[in-house]
């Protein structure tokens, strides 16, 4: 996220003038109503819900009045099923100063477009009625924490101070609690919140050898890889040292890495796959092996690793 002392962050990074006035349909009154978060209906008190291309005017407004954080996620991303529980519980913890809005990708594409959503999960927040990009990526829990309370921070310089009221929120979150985490899972997620991502590894490399069809443990593998490869990097040294080595595959690789990270992932797949037709021999797997482990993070269904797959398999036939 940008500094939270500058208000340049507010000058509308993101184009959502075509979702602005988009007349909303009526909401429903229980969870996952954005409407029912002003305080003049039942479920009042709900922090986190859903919200459609046809009720993100609602969220637009609400944060006129506190701070909107909004989610963008799919069923089929495993890195966003790491990331959701997190935001959820960092959310709920805040008492009612932020709320969250997720929006599932899939079923509305307008704000998907709305919010350039290249890569997921990807975590943007809503200050009096402008996009502020916050993060994209699972991200450890502690970095969450700062991330929102820098946040609240620039909420409060442009005047977003509201609270909502969230008597009742502690009863509802009980009744919504997903099932503890598998031990191995566990032991990854805590490793990931004290930035070891050396122990995350290992713990899901455990679990999948145990379980090869663990979905959930071969996504959090990948994303933490990711993590660990581009962990301290500095991003103006990589990007000189690629441009200075266009064929050395270290320099490309970890370029793409970073590409990726950044939420850039066609800039990272053409990278790469440019590399793998200008290379040989070793060199040539070690490209489609870092190319085949970032399609399965970006997701096999997304649109980009589909395009991409085709193109290697022009270049391999």
């Amino acid at each position: 996220m940008s500094d939270p002392s500058s208000s340049a962050v507010l000058r509308g990074a993101l184009d959502l003038s075509s979702l602005r006035n988009r007349p909303t349909s009526p909401a429903p009154t229980g969870a996952g109503a954005p409407a029912a978060a002003t305080g003049d209906q039942p479920g009042a008190s709900r922090l986190v819900f859903d919200v459609t291309d046809q009720t993100f005017g609602d969220v637009l407004e609400l944060s006129r009045t506190v701070p909107v954080v909004v989610d963008l996620w799919a069923e089929w991303c495993g890195p966003c099923k790491q990331l959701s529980p997190v935001l959820e519980k960092v959310v709920i913890e805040l008492a009612g100063r932020v709320v969250l809005a997720k929006v599932d990708v899939d079923a509305n594409p307008q704000l998907a477009q709305g919010f350039r959503a290249q890569s997921i999960p990807m975590v943007v927040a809503l200050v009096a009625g402008q996009p502020v990009p916050l993060f994209t990526g699972a991200v450890p829990e502690q970095q969450v924490r700062e991330v929102f309370a820098q946040l609240l921070q620039l909420a409060a310089q442009h005047g977003v101070t509201g609270t909502l009221p969230v008597a009742g929120e502690a009863a509802d979150a009980d009744e919504v609690a997903e099932p503890p985490l598998p031990p191995l899972h566990a032991e990854a997620f805590a490793a990931i919140e004290a930035g070891d991502y050396p122990r995350a590894i290992s713990a899901y490399e455990q679990a999948l050898a145990e379980d090869p069809r663990d979905a959930d443990a071969a996504a959090g593998l990948g994303q933490v890889r990711l993590l660990d490869r581009v962990q301290g990097v500095d991003l103006v040294g990589a990007r000189a040292a690629a441009a200075a080595a266009p064929r050395d595959v270290e320099a490309q690789l970890l370029v793409a890495d970073l590409d990726v990270a950044g939420g850039h992932v066609d800039d990272a797949f053409g990278r790469l796959l440019d590399l793998f037709a200008d290379v040989d021999g070793e060199k040539r797997v070690a490209v489609r092996e870092r190319l085949l482990e970032l399609f399965g993070l970006v997701g096999d269904a997304d649109p980009r690793v589909l395009t991409a797959r085709r193109r290697l398999t022009s270049l391999l036939f």
